[in-house]
């Protein structure tokens, strides 16, 4: 997946603002609060950074797929491997489920407000 299709698929979720943060690195939120970064290392390949489940926060370091995010890791964050560690599909479906996850966490007024109910 490339950035652009990184960045397109996250800002169609419902209520989804980004911005650039730490110099470089790509943030998406859903009120106000972070569900998934795309970073790139000097001139590696993009790098995705987003909230998963518990069960795929074990799963998916356990399969070397992902390493716990650094600073993040407590609040079940992965680090993918690598730009194509996972199909495109499969990495968009864990994008929605990030999503979803910090929305979920949102007031009731806050998910109206952002079309989300």
């Amino acid at each position: 997946m490339t950035f652009d299709e990184f960045d397109a698929a996250a800002k169609a979720l419902p209520g989804v603002t980004f911005d650039i943060k730490w110099g470089k690195d790509r943030v998406y939120s859903v009120g106000d609060k972070m569900f998934a970064v795309a970073g790139q290392l000097g001139e590696e390949a993009p790098r995705w950074c987003m909230k998963v489940s518990d069960a795929s926060f074990e799963q998916l370091c356990e399969e070397g797929v992902a390493e716990p995010a650094p600073y993040m890791a407590r609040n079940k964050w992965v680090l993918f491997a690598s730009a194509d560690a996972i199909p495109a599909d499969q990495l968009k479906g864990y994008l929605v489920n990030a999503h979803a996850l910090i929305a979920a966490k949102l007031s009731k007024k806050a998910q109206r407000e952002l079309g989300m109910l």
